[in-house]
């Protein structure tokens, strides 16, 4: 027990590292919510197919999983083309994407398992103005990205204040200098929504296992009571 906890112990500073030392942002997740991730499956296609793909995900378990017809999810959310047994793949060459980006955009599948819906989340909103950088911007939780900022129009241009703190230059905060098309409270929301869908997919058989624990915990709670009654039986004549 000793050498868990002090192995945890040890990996505590390289969980704080992980997000460059920056605080994350809280996402409220609810894989009840299918009408958000509806949404969040439609903005991934919008905003991000185009480079990264979710290998591990078919536009057909889209619609049985979320209980949407097929002609909607062809009509609403998968791209031009696609059929509902295909899986998301970007159309995007990797010989281009790495040409344009230094490297393959990688696929997305796991994202939400392997950083978390925090990481995904801050990192959405983390986008800021770096004159700089490549591509003009910069990113709070990844610094020194290389990844244009899609969602600019939406979210406007963020400009970052620095402060000096033990000799080192710090991020302290970023101020909306160019709104965007949506309001900070409605780019939230449509940030929340695409998380959603992205944490669906990392595992989309926990909305299946979900529904399954609450009858697993009914279950249980029923033999418990079974269980003491019949030692209330058993017991009664030896107590006598």
């Amino acid at each position: 027990m000793k050498k868990i906890i002090y192995t945890f112990l040890l990996l505590l500073p390289l969980s704080v590292m992980a997000s460059g030392g920056v605080k994350l942002q809280s996402v409220d997740i609810d894989l009840s919510d299918f009408d958000s991730m509806q949404k969040g499956a439609k903005h991934y296609v919008t905003y991000c197919l185009g480079c990264h793909s979710l290998k591990h995900m078919r536009y057909k378990r889209i619609a049985v999983d979320l209980n949407i017809d097929e002609d909607t999810v062809l009509e609403e959310i998968a791209p031009e083309g696609a059929g509902i047994y295909n899986q998301m793949h970007t159309a995007m060459d990797k010989r281009d994407s790495s040409k344009w980006f230094g490297t393959t955009p990688p696929d997305l599948s796991l994202i939400a398992r392997s950083r978390g819906p925090d990481w995904i989340y801050s990192y959405l909103k983390g986008f800021y103005k770096d004159e700089s950088k490549p591509l003009g911007v910069n990113n709070t939780v990844f610094k020194d990205v290389g990844m244009p900022n899609m969602l600019w129009k939406l979210q406007g241009t963020q400009t970052p204040t620095f402060t000096t703190v033990e000799g080192q230059e710090v991020l302290a905060y970023l101020k909306l200098t160019k709104p965007g098309t949506l309001s900070p409270g409605e780019f939230d929301t449509m940030v929340t929504e695409l998380v959603n869908f992205l944490v669906y997919v990392g595992e989309p058989m926990q909305l299946e296992r979900i529904t399954m624990g609450k009858y697993v915990l009914l279950f249980f709670l029923m033999f418990t009571i079974i269980a003491y009654l019949l030692k209330k039986e058993y017991w009664k004549d030896i107590d006598s």
